[in-house]
């Protein structure tokens, strides 16, 4: 199992790029938001997350072996959540994911419908299929990609998804909970533990 890859990032088409390590050049399909990701990067050295399948009818002896990739372990892991959705799917999935993790995290954990159903190829149905099945398991990809993205505070992301789970048992909703945390980490200040981050989410409470 292909896990992880770093290669020089040869070109970049619609849904795949081209990924030079050795004598070898790699095919890897990539989402949108991926892509987007990349653009500014071809001919440097790229580190890729990525997923192993196989591609085809098992039945016709026709199976073709393909890699997708991702700039980070926790868009790959969202990606593999999203597709156990029943209709789902890679293929699907791949056309879908033109938004960041983060917005579609939140569109699912919100139950937001509308944002879900205008992705290619999830209609209404597809979107409450999605939301029904995932609602649950979001928050967290939520959390750990705005705390990647940021780049402002030293935190651990254990940290930071623990203490969301701290905040959520003192009453918070979902949505409150996590802009708490968006506000506490771009204020560029080091948390050694979970007290650290809470202490300094209600003194800007009480501001």
């Amino acid at each position: 199992m292909i896990t992880k890859i770093t290669g020089h990032l040869v070109a970049l088409h619609d849904n795949t790029l081209s990924l030079r390590i050795d004598a070898f050049e790699y095919e890897v399909l990539i989402p949108e938001f991926t892509r987007r990701h990349l653009q500014q990067q071809i001919g440097q050295q790229i580190c890729l997350h990525t997923i192993q399948y196989l591609e085809g009818n098992p039945m016709q002896g026709r199976l073709t072996p393909r890699l997708i990739g991702f700039t980070s372990e926790v868009e790959r892991e969202f990606f593999e959540l999203f597709c156990s959705v029943d209709g789902v799917g890679v293929r699907k999935a791949l056309r879908a994911m033109v938004r960041p993790v983060k917005e579609v995290a939140t569109a699912i954990e919100e139950q937001d419908t509308k944002t879900l159903s205008s992705l290619p190829g999830i209609g209404a149905a597809m979107s409450e299929r999605i939301i029904a099945k995932l609602r649950r398991k979001v928050p967290k990809f939520a959390l750990m990609v705005v705390q990647k993205e940021s780049r402002t505070a030293d935190v651990e992301s254990d940290v930071v998804a623990e203490t969301y789970e701290v905040l959520r048992k003192l009453g918070h909703a979902e949505s409150d909970a996590r802009r708490l945390l968006d506000t506490a980490l771009a204020a560029k200040k080091k948390y050694n533990d979970v007290q650290d981050l809470l202490q300094a989410i209600y003194q800007q409470t009480q501001k």
